[in-house]
């Protein structure tokens, strides 16, 4: 599923405008991006909660050459899944 088929089914499921549920699917898009930013959880109850979390410094390796290259610290996007999303058969 991309944004387009997530903007076509609230389309469907309200009967608004194309224009105006693009308008409404970029801004929740738009504020989650800007809380996970901040490094604010966002918790969806019966979806599940995504937060920001550090990352450690690692060592990879160049898959041409096979030279290793050191990874800087930084952070990552987690999600953990709700309940009801996990007992999805």
């Amino acid at each position: 599923m991309i944004k387009l088929d997530i903007i076509n089914e609230v389309v469907n499921k309200t009967g608004i405008t194309k224009t105006k549920a693009e308008l409404a699917v970029e801004t929740v898009f738009e504020s989650m991006r800007r809380s996970l930013t901040k490094g604010e959880r966002i918790e969806l109850r019966g979806f599940g909660v995504f937060n920001v979390r550090p990352r450690k410094t690692g060592i990879g390796r160049n898959p041409r050459t096979g030279a290793e290259v050191s990874i800087p610290p930084g952070k990552a996007v987690r999600f953990k899944p709700g309940k009801e999303l996990q007992s999805i058969d």
